[in-house]
């Protein structure tokens, strides 16, 4: 499948085929969002709905028809959200994921990828565990990442000292725990036979002499492996800059969406949008996107980070991003 263009239609039924009607430049003041309401941000398309994903799944999403969802659900650790309570029991928690899982395996093409970040705390290391043994009746897990937040080496390698000590981590006082520094990005597939374009995000070969050693070895690059160290971007506030307890860089969902093959991607869908940062990825790339969130606060959020960062980079492109007030049901 070739790259969408920003005329694409989003497969999506029901009451967000309505026609909107409210419309502002980017940059411009938009009213703040109503339960079932979205924003619309055009080229690439991207909706975002101020809605339970449960219910927006199952009424604006045909089956069968996402390619890739990039999405981080609560941990159930007593993560401070603001609109979601994160202590409920660990059974009802579970169950709630894997139902949550049957409705993305709906929608899902039969070549589609969910990439699942989740993370734990050191004194409650379990739950990323117990939502893959609770998904495994729903998906296959096809590949585990290790989102790597920070990392100190100290090696010799080809003859030479190596010290590097790069990234972000928040220090735990603890003498019974380490710093927690890594998060996993766990591949579900349908059937786990999903072919990913592995060079999309390849690393470069150490030694040149290998471009000629290795077969397929041509362009330079190798499979990077299932360690991405992709370092949270240095901020001043976090109630500001980043007000949202537990979010990803846009950096992660971009490589998400490489590895599956952007090429083929006519969908993705972040059922837990928070401040936008799939969406903000799937500007960058070009694909289109549809999101739920239920925090009217995050999707403002959401709102503000694609009007200041997806404006300018179509800027120059002859294309014009817009945030559209789309009327519910």
């Amino acid at each position: 499948m070739s790259r969408p263009n920003s005329q694409m239609s989003l497969p999506i039924c029901g009451p967000a085929q309505k026609t909107t009607t409210a419309a502002s430049r980017v940059g411009s003041n938009v009213e703040g969002f109503r339960a079932g309401e979205a924003m619309h941000i055009e080229a690439p398309e991207i909706l975002l709905y101020h809605e339970d994903c449960f219910e927006g799944i199952r009424t604006r999403v045909e089956a069968g028809s996402v390619d890739v969802v990039v999405t981080s659900p609560p941990y159930n650790i007593g993560v401070a959200y603001t609109a979601y309570d994160d202590t409920v029991p660990r059974s009802r928690y579970l169950k709630w994921m894997r139902e949550w899982a049957g409705l993305v395996r709906r929608v899902l093409k039969p070549d589609g990828s969910l990439f699942l970040n989740i993370g734990c705390k050191p004194s409650d290391p379990w739950v990323p565990f117990e939502v893959a043994m609770e998904l495994r009746h729903v998906l296959t897990l096809q590949n585990v990442i290790h989102w790597i937040k920070s990392i100190y080496v100290e090696n010799v390698s080809y003859n030479e000292q190596t010290s590097l000590n790069v990234g972000h981590y928040k220090p735990i006082n603890s003498k019974r725990f380490l710093n927690d520094a890594h998060e996993y990005i766990f591949h579900f597939t349908l059937d786990g036979t999903v072919e990913l374009d592995r060079l999309a995000i390849g690393a470069p070969y150490k030694d040149d002499s290998n471009v000629t050693r290795w077969k397929g070895a041509g362009n330079g690059l190798h499979c990077r492996g299932n360690n991405w160290f992709i370092p949270y971007s240095t901020i001043q506030r976090r109630s500001s800059d980043r007000p949202h307890p537990a979010s990803f860089p846009p950096e992660l969902a971009e490589m998400c969406i490489k590895l599956h093959g952007v090429d083929r991607v006519g969908l993705v869908m972040d059922p837990f949008v928070g401040i936008g940062n799939t969406a903000v990825a799937c500007a960058r790339l070009g694909v289109p996107l549809i999101g739920f969130e239920i925090d009217e606060g995050y999707l403002e959020t959401a709102k503000k980070r694609l009007q200041r960062r997806v404006g300018r980079s179509f800027a120059g492109q002859g294309d014009q991003a817009q945030v559209v007030a789309n009327p519910g049901p």
